[in-house]
């Protein structure tokens, strides 16, 4: 069964290429011109992916994402941006997008970036139907526990609010406890690209992470820079 796509831009011209495009690649695409539009279709027909244009008549993109994510609606989103502004790109991705381009793009980056995503998604999904085992399987760093099966995560016994890239970044570097990880890998291993992308999507996730885990962001205990190289997570020094 082909995935269902939905894209939304107001551009008439961009959003007969995407359909062509995604079209092409097996995809089922429908179309919404407008905010408004589009957040109703994201709710009543529940697409797999949804292509998201930022600057939209009714209501913008990050208000359609902010509004999905409200209502626990998890839909991966690529967000779309024809804006040069770090700040518009940062929002998104803090509101729960879960990835962004900006125009002008190439329909066959669109089309790679929809397949990886899908990937993740689907991943995910069949993680999620493996929860039935009777022995909960976690992993243990400080205060902070992740169960992949239940795809939760908890800190000092709470349960943080994830949102599904944070939690699959946060398992990996809890799978790789104490390595120093790059950018570029964490791209390729949580974002499955297979090409060049921007490292800036993984520095957004990491900075949104801390605020959830670090006492302090600016000293962080748990998810450490090193300078030059990358990421590394590890426990407190008692732990």
């Amino acid at each position: 069964m082909s995935k269902n796509i939905l894209v939304v831009d107001d551009e008439q011209s961009i959003a007969t290429l995407l359909k062509y495009n995604l079209e092409q690649s097996g995809y089922a695409v429908m179309t919404a011109h407008d905010g408004e539009e589009g957040l109703n279709k994201a709710v009543s027909e529940s697409p797999d992916l949804i292509i998201l244009d930022l600057m939209l008549p009714s209501m913008d993109g990050i208000e359609v994402c902010k509004e999905l994510r409200q209502r626990k609606i998890s839909t991966p989103i690529l967000m779309l941006t024809a804006k040069d502004d770090e700040f518009d790109k940062v929002l998104g991705l803090e509101l729960g997008a879960d990835d962004y381009m900006t125009k002008p793009f190439s329909p066959r980056e669109v089309v790679a970036r929809v397949k990886a995503i899908l990937r993740r998604s689907q991943a995910a999904a069949a993680v999620k139907e493996q929860s039935e085992s009777n022995e909960v399987d976690y992993k243990e760093v400080g205060e902070l526990k992740v169960y992949p099966e239940q795809y939760e995560a908890y800190f000092q016994g709470e349960l943080l609010e994830l949102t599904p890239k944070e939690f699959e970044l946060l398992l990996y570097l809890t799978d790789n406890r104490g390595r120093v990880l790059t950018r570029d890998q964490l791209l390729s291993a949580v974002w499955n690209y297979d090409f060049a992308g921007d490292t800036r999507i993984v520095d957004v996730h990491i900075s949104h992470l801390r605020e959830k885990i670090e006492t302090n962001t600016k000293k962080p205990i748990y998810i450490k820079t090193i300078r030059g190289l990358g990421y590394k997570l590890e426990g407190p020094k008692s732990s």
